[in-house]
């Protein structure tokens, strides 16, 4: 398939390919699972390391959590933009450029994090 038209054409194929795949492996699903499957009891209880369940079933997740997940990630990307600067901070006419870059992305993230010690959300109760 060359031309135009054939890199389309291909694509066309493929995606036809990845239809019928699905298609034919919800069928087969449908068609080999038993009809009535098995419910013993207790399958659909709460399972806690093979205790009984204590208390309800509701539980509250404070927020602060997601907030040092987020700090996390955030530190990680910094870091990962870190790497590549390092690498490329000692070849010849980068030096100045890449420094002032680097303060500013540096900068802009010590400003989070002051704003973020200033109100208290790193705070641990």
């Amino acid at each position: 398939m060359t031309g135009y038209l054939g890199s389309y054409a291909t694509l066309g194929l493929l995606l036809l390919a990845s239809v019928l795949f699905f298609v034919t492996a919800f069928s087969a699903n449908r068609l080999l699972r038993p009809a009535r499957p098995a419910d013993p009891a207790g399958k659909r209880a709460t399972y806690e390391c093979g205790l009984d369940p204590v208390g309800g079933d509701w539980a509250q997740v404070q927020i602060r959590y997601y907030v040092y997940a987020f700090f996390y990630v955030l530190f990680a990307v910094e870091a990962v933009f870190l790497f590549p600067w390092a690498v490329v901070f000692d070849r010849p006419g980068f030096g100045l450029v890449t420094v002032v870059e680097m303060g500013i992305f540096v900068g802009v993230l010590a400003l989070g994090i002051l704003y973020a010690w200033r109100r208290n959300v790193l705070r641990w109760t």
